[in-house]
């Protein structure tokens, strides 16, 4: 698969051993890779295999959404499985800020916009994973609102809306959904002791600056370089990358041997992340360990990002916004509903 658009490479660029003739560390670091659920459900998932107290840890901590998805009549299909595969799984990720956008409550997600929107594509051969960045600028139908941007689905209908929207973007059904408070990265980034992410290009915040290159950020710092956007010429692009480039970052951490062989690292960093985590009722421990044996395989080298195909910037309602390509979209809708988005080559970033 062809991710040049934003990373050049697989996961973290790297091969991490954990040496040979240790059965048990192998077992563990197998039972950690479902980590590869991603970043919003890393430590969570992680935790859910590892040991039995820290998957009810996260049971008992993460915020079950008591609505998710939208009407059934208005869904695109279940996945039918051809024995022995697995079902492909789709998982949706939100990464919003309730301290600007919403109530203390993240129960409330309603009423606020997305920061982050990714889809997690985990195909039914299980053999690898791909992130897809959906740009929140990207100008899209939202049903009973005409066009808008697309992270404003969720301002407008909650979850639902915000599922229905992406469900109609990719043209494929929503499996699960994940949505976490940015306050939740940053406890997370604190719990594993910060992280190394390379960064792309030297930039500066309102409060932190960055170096181009590797460099190791606290959870402050990894919030910040998260979110900004306005400090680079192409905006909502490179920030789509820095997200990218920070859940790299955190798997390679996960899977450090430091933390592989720490209950208690794995088990900080689910007690600093599932409180901002808000999911659907059956994503939980159970379903992140089972998901966990399936994808054992899998590897860093194995994580596969690239960001949703886009035409460049416009203007509508005399606001700046992202052209989806919607042409190129149809082909990648063919892969999703193929099972084959691993096959997938995403094009270049379009000139700004």
């Amino acid at each position: 698969m062809d991710d040049s658009e934003t990373t050049g490479e697989s996961a973290n660029g790297q091969n991490i051993r954990h040496g040979r003739g240790k059965k048990r560390r192998k077992t563990v670091r197998n039972s950690i890779i479902l980590g590869v659920v991603a970043v919003l459900v890393l430590a969570a998932g992680a935790a859910a295999f590892y040991v039995l107290n820290i998957a009810k840890s996260f049971d008992d901590k993460r915020v079950v959404a008591e609505e998710v998805f939208p009407d059934e009549t208005s869904r695109p299909p279940a996945a039918e499985p051809e024995s022995p595969s697995y079902d492909a799984q789709n998982v949706l990720l939100l990464g919003v800020d309730l301290r600007e956008e919403m109530s203390d409550d993240i129960d409330e997600v309603g009423g606020g916009r997305a920061d982050a929107i990714m889809v997690m594509h985990i195909p039914s051969d299980r053999d690898e994973v791909q992130i897809m960045s959906i740009m929140r600028d990207n100008w899209v139908p939202i049903e009973g609102h005409g066009h808008a941007k697309i992270n404003a689905a969720l301002a407008y209908g909650g979850i639902p809306l915000m599922v229905s929207t992406v469900e109609n973007f990719i043209d494929m059904r929503i499996d699960h959904v994940a949505v976490i408070d940015f306050d939740g990265f940053q406890g997370l980034t604190d719990a594993l002791g910060g992280v190394e992410v390379d960064s792309e290009e030297s930039f500066t915040t309102r409060d932190h600056a960055f170096d181009k290159g590797k460099q190791t950020l606290d959870g402050d710092e990894a919030l910040s370089f998260v979110r900004e956007r306005k400090a680079f010429t192409d905006g909502d692009y490179q920030r789509a990358r820095n997200q990218q480039a920070y859940m790299r970052a955190v798997i390679a951490r996960l899977l450090s041997r430091d933390v592989l062989t720490s209950p208690g690292k794995i088990s900080d960093s689910v007690d600093a992340f599932a409180p901002f985590l808000t999911v659907d009722e059956e994503l939980n421990a159970r379903y992140l360990a089972g998901l966990g044996y399936e994808m054992r395989k899998i590897r860093n080298r194995d994580i596969h990002f690239f960001t949703s195909p886009t035409l460049g910037t416009g203007w509508e309602d005399s606001q700046s916004i992202v052209e989806p390509d919607w042409e190129e979209i149809d082909v990648l809708r063919e892969h999703f509903a193929e099972d084959t988005v691993s096959d997938y080559t995403a094009p270049s970033s379009p000139s700004q």
